[in-house]
């Protein structure tokens, strides 16, 4: 936060804050979102994440712009381009609602972005007045998607929470309990925002579930009949009876100043199915009577290229400086561990060029007998190594009793050599290739035929979603081999 200077605070909800907020390097206004400590609260944790989620995968012209998103001290803070206003400050200065045509077009851009994120098998959850920006060129961008989520196929049985969307925008399937809907909810909200923004006033602004329940029964007449049965089982409601309708205010009769195509959307119907989609709903005869959708695509396709132009010219916010750091950090480091990398491979094929000598040597008439000597840790390869190690003055002194081989000896040595695991002529080695290629310079270096502990490196897990995949260490293999003292038996022979 330190690269931006707030300007004052924007909204403030359940989950966190939103400020205006300035960079101080480029001038640029932003909104930041800073959401509450999320790693002490789950529910915190899941809705920004979510929202981060949901937001990099969503690009409209009718959704608001992510910028950059950062944890800093538990904290997450999002950052979204800066527009002007809300649809709610709208209607604060107009409480007696906006013209037709004003609304005609808030409404069909908020279809268009819903209808993207239908398309994308998200629903929104949360569609209310404070959830629509409005530029100053009355460019609609949606936002806040902390409720929104990607929907389950039906064959999976997919479960939703019911306690989402503001309580004057939720449909009736969300106040009697229903964990199975979809995407009419959104739409049961978009209907809700068209008569307030008409009015000026919400449509039903109950204090309560069960009063807004009441609202819409007496404007639409009694729950469905799965609806009532969930209302009965829901805990929530226990002892208490649905209320019933006793005498119906319709829409028409409570706005009779409204043109009739505004009221009969399509969009609050009490049954969910038998809402329409909101890509249905763009070519409804609210907007296709007096070609006013062919108008404004055109005036809309104008103003969105005027938002492009402006945000073009916008300095582009640079990286933190930690960022920099890290990446800098990063790419030393991928240096050194090349350079270490190989150090390793020349000193493993030097150890290589060693046991290749000694095997040469090994071809050379053996010693009768041979006592075990200290073990010697060296790297794992494919072939044993019995390697004879004798004084050179007594080797030709004793030339005659060294090419006579006792075999009684050679057996007691195979004998000893299976009681302390040490391989017989012939046999192999498990190889283990990662071996040849680990990297040494994470386990702090040193001697490279010293055991060394297993060292494990996970992926990089700061990049974001889905996190890029980076290679991961091997673990080091090591063998042991037995030297025999042929020195020390031909002297006890003696």
């Amino acid at each position: 936060m330190e690269r931006y200077e707030s300007l004052g605070l924007v909204g403030e909800g359940s989950y966190g804050t939103v400020l205006k907020c300035r960079h101080r390097e480029s001038g640029r206004l932003v909104a930041i979102k800073k959401f509450m400590d999320s790693d002490d609260d789950k529910t915190v944790k899941k809705i920004a994440l979510r929202e981060i989620k949901l937001l990099r995968q969503l690009r409209h012209d009718n959704l608001v712009n992510l910028l950059e998103v950062w944890k800093r001290r538990r904290r997450w803070y999002l950052v979204f381009e800066f527009v002007e206003r809300t649809l709610l400050d709208d209607l604060e200065k107009n409480p007696n609602g906006l013209d037709l045509n004003t609304s005609r077009q808030y409404l069909y851009q908020i279809l268009r972005a819903v209808a993207f994120c239908h398309q994308q098998n998200i629903i929104h959850r949360d569609i209310k007045p404070e959830n629509i920006l409005i530029s100053q060129g009355d460019l609609i961008k949606l936002c806040d998607f902390g409720f929104a989520r990607t929907m389950t196929m039906p064959t999976d049985g997919g479960v939703y929470t019911d306690y989402v969307a503001t309580r004057w925008y939720r449909a009736p399937e969300l106040l009697v309990g229903d964990t199975k809907y979809g995407k009419p909810v959104d739409v049961w909200a978009v209907g809700c925002l068209l008569l307030e923004m008409l009015t000026g006033q919400p449509l039903f602004p109950g204090d309560s579930d069960l009063d807004q329940i009441f609202h819409i029964v007496r404007c639409f007449g009694n729950l469905t009949a799965h609806h009532q049965e969930l209302f009965y089982r829901n805990p929530v409601f226990s002892g208490v009876r649905l209320p019933q309708c006793s005498g119906r205010v319709p829409l028409e009769q409570r706005f009779p100043l409204i043109a009739t195509n505004a009221l009969d959307i399509n969009c609050l119907q009490m049954d969910p199915e038998s809402r329409a989609h909101c890509s249905e709903l763009l070519d409804h005869p609210l907007f296709t009577q007096d070609s006013f959708n062919i108008r404004f695509l055109d005036e809309l396709n104008a103003k969105i290229q005027k938002d492009h132009r402006e945000n073009s010219t916008l300095p582009i916010i640079g990286k933190t400086q930690r960022r920099e750091k890290d990446e800098i950090h990063g790419k030393n480091q991928r240096r050194k561990d090349k350079k270490q990398s190989e150090d390793s491979e020349e000193k493993f094929n030097m150890e290589k060029e060693k046991r290749d000598k000694g095997d040469r040597d090994d071809k050379l008439p053996k010693t009768k007998a041979k006592q075990p000597s200290k073990p010697k840790h060296i790297h794992n390869t494919s072939e044993p190594l019995m390697s004879t190690k004798t004084s050179g003055a007594k080797t030709f002194d004793n030339a005659a009793k060294i090419t006579k081989v006792d075999h009684g000896q050679t057996a007691m040595r195979s004998k000893l050599g299976k009681a302390i695991g040490i391989p017989e002529k012939g046999q192999i080695y498990e190889h283990n290739f990662l071996s040849d290629h680990c990297n040494p310079g994470n386990s702090g270096g040193g001697n490279t035929l010293t055991k060394k502990k297993p060292d494990i490196h996970f992926p990089d897990l700061r990049s974001s979603v889905p996190p890029e995949h980076k290679g991961r260490e091997g673990m080091h293999s090591i063998v042991t081999e037995t030297h025999y003292n042929s020195t020390n038996s031909l002297t006890k022979q003696k």
